[in-house]
Order: structure tokens, then sequence, then C-alpha cells
């Protein structure tokens, strides 16, 4: 038994010296060689051209030409003929008071009047004048027989009587819209105090502001667009027409344009103010051709089919665009193929496929 055990450990031990592996045809190792891949992009033609500048600002709607109208007595309001948001055209009526009191005053006030005016007669007959040839009366004698009558004072109050009833009825002054009435028939109108508002829709103002630094990018006369955030009220069109000349503690500068929007603007609406202005001979590229390395911007453009780095500064920009500055100091010629997408994860020389402009 101990010889068999022997025998069996000194075969095992000559097959384990001899080196030898059987051959099972299999490799060790796999090594798998991937295909380069080119990245797609889109590229343009680096040339000079006009920049849309676009400056955005929030700003809010204020009526160019608007009237508080107010009763100048405490009446029962007798009638209302319009209601907030409705249009009215010059010279049309809007409310009403009762008119019997205004009316009964009017009347007293007529009666003085001529009492007034008999009692001026007798002084001046009593003078040795003629009341039919007033004109040959001398001032100093009619001035006394006016006094001495009451006659001046009796005019006045027959004016302001006559001025009444003719307030007691609020008429439009101009072409527009009513806004702020809350007064209602047979209620008591409460004298000063605003019945109603019109508000012209020929011209609306906007109220915006702009940073100190950007003052040299508008001027009087540049186009805005204004963008209510109600979207249903559309964009529109208007012009600067006057600049605050003074910066105020946080920077800010108020700004004026007008607006010629129709009925679609209310006083006090919100909105999004956009100033265009074309700024000619720039170089301009799109906004997406610009990418951040370590914080700096750069613009690839493309050479022999390989992306070439170029650190650049820009200047203006706006919503799609950006001008580049002192250009040629970073090796860029205009007519350079610039690569507009597809340049996330570009790095120098990297090996790019154009796919269109």
């Amino acid at each position: 038994m101990r010889k068999h055990i022997l025998a069996s450990l000194a075969l095992a031990t000559l097959a384990s010296c001899s080196g030898t592996a059987p051959d099972n045809g299999e490799k060790e190792g796999v090594t798998t060689v991937l295909p380069e891949q080119k990245n797609e992009v889109t590229v343009m033609k680096l040339t000079r051209g006009d920049f849309h500048h676009e400056l955005v600002s929030n700003g809010k709607v204020a009526a160019g030409t608007f009237a508080d109208l107010c009763f100048r007595t405490s009446e029962v309001v007798a009638k209302v003929w319009v209601k907030n948001g409705s249009f009215v055209r010059k010279g049309q009526k809007l409310a009403e008071l009762d008119l019997f009191a205004l009316n009964n005053s009017l009347a007293q006030t007529r009666n003085a009047l001529a009492q007034a005016r008999l009692e001026m007669h007798d002084v001046l007959i009593g003078q040795g004048y003629q009341p039919d040839n007033l004109d040959a009366v001398p001032a100093e004698v009619m001035e006394l027989a006016r006094v001495k009558s009451g006659y001046d004072r009796a005019l006045a109050q027959h004016e302001a009587a006559q001025h009444a009833v003719e307030q007691a009825t609020l008429t439009a002054p101009f072409d527009g819209v009513v806004a702020n009435l809350f007064d209602k028939q047979y209620g008591m109108a409460k004298s000063g105090t605003p019945f109603c508002r019109i508000i012209s829709t020929s011209a609306m103002e906007v109220d915006f502001t702009v940073l100190e630094n950007e003052l040299p990018l508008i001027k009087v006369g540049d186009q805005v667009e204004v963008m209510p955030y109600a979207s249903a009220a559309g964009t529109h069109t208007g012009r600067i027409s006057e600049i605050n000349p003074m910066v105020d503690d946080n920077g800010m500068v108020r700004v004026r344009a007008q607006v010629g929007a129709g009925s679609k603007l209310y006083d006090g609406m919100n909105v999004r103010v956009s100033v265009k202005r074309s700024v000619p001979d720039q170089m301009v590229v799109p906004r997406t051709a610009i990418v951040l390395r370590s914080g700096k911007q750069v613009l690839f453009t493309v050479q022999d089919s390989v992306a070439m780095w170029n650190y650049v500064t820009t200047g203006l920009e706006n919503m799609t665009e950006y001008t580049l500055v002192n250009w040629e100091e970073s090796g860029l010629q205009e007519g350079m193929t610039v690569i507009t997408s597809g340049n996330i994860n570009l790095a120098h020389e990297s090996p790019v496929k154009v796919i269109g402009d």
C-alpha cells in the first residue's frame, strides 16, 4: 500500500514539472478595437453683418391720457348710461344727477338777477342816466350802481347755479374706455370724488427700467416690442419717447415708450419690453457656437475635418446671437467655417463630420 501511494506522488510531481498544459484553443485575453467616431456638427461661414441688439426688461402700462370725472354737487344719481369697459366717444353722455333741486336753484338765481338788474336801472335813473343807453354811463357811475343794486353778486350766483346744472351731466372729454366706475343708479354721488375715469386708447405708455451700463445701447426713437403676460393681448410695437436723465440708488434708469395698441392694453398691465436696435458691420455668431472651457469662451472652427479651438470674447448679445470683440486677435479670419452645433463635447483637433449648414 505504501509503495502504491509513493508511485502516485511521483507521477504527479513529474507531470507538474514538465511545464506543458493542454491546448484547449482558448485565448487568455480579448482585445476589442472600436472604429474612430467623428462628431457630427453643423457649420456656418464667419462673415460680417448687421446685429439686431435686443434689451429685455419688465414694465408696466400706463395711460398716456386719462381724465377723472366727478360731479360738483352731492345729489342722487338719476341715470348711468355706461359701465366699466365701455368704449365712449367724445361728448357722449355718461351719467346724470337728479336735476330737480339744481333747476330750482337756477330759477331762483335767475329771478334774483332780474330783480338786481331793475334795482341797478333805478340807481342809474336817479343819477340822471337812461337804462336803455348804458354805453353813455361813466364807468365809475356804472360800478356804483352795480354795487348798490347787488347786481354783480346776483350775476355770480346765477352763473354758479347754471354751471352746477351743466356739470350735473358727465360727458366724455375724448374717445376712450370707461374705468373705475363703481357708483350705481339711485346712489348718492359724492362731490369732488371721481365718479369714473376715461382712459384714452389712442396712445398708451409703457414705463420700464434699464441698467446704467445699458444706457449707451438705447436712444429716443428706438423701436420696442411690448408683450403682455396675458398672451391673448398679443404683441405690440412702439418707440422710446423719453429717457429720465437720473440713475436711482439701484443703478437703474427709467425709460418710457409710447405704444399704440388700441383697447388691448390696460392701464397698470404688466408687460415684457424688448428694445431692438440694428448695429451694422459686426461679426455675428449664433449663441450655440460659443461654449465654455475652464470658464473661458471658446469658438470651434473646422480645418481639414478637425475642430480647432479658439478663445474668443463676446460683446453684444440678444436671444439668439453674439457679437465677437477683437476677433482677429483670436486668430479668426472672415470666411472661416465655424461650428454652430454639436460642439458640446468637442476637444482641440477632434475629428468632425459636417452634416449641414
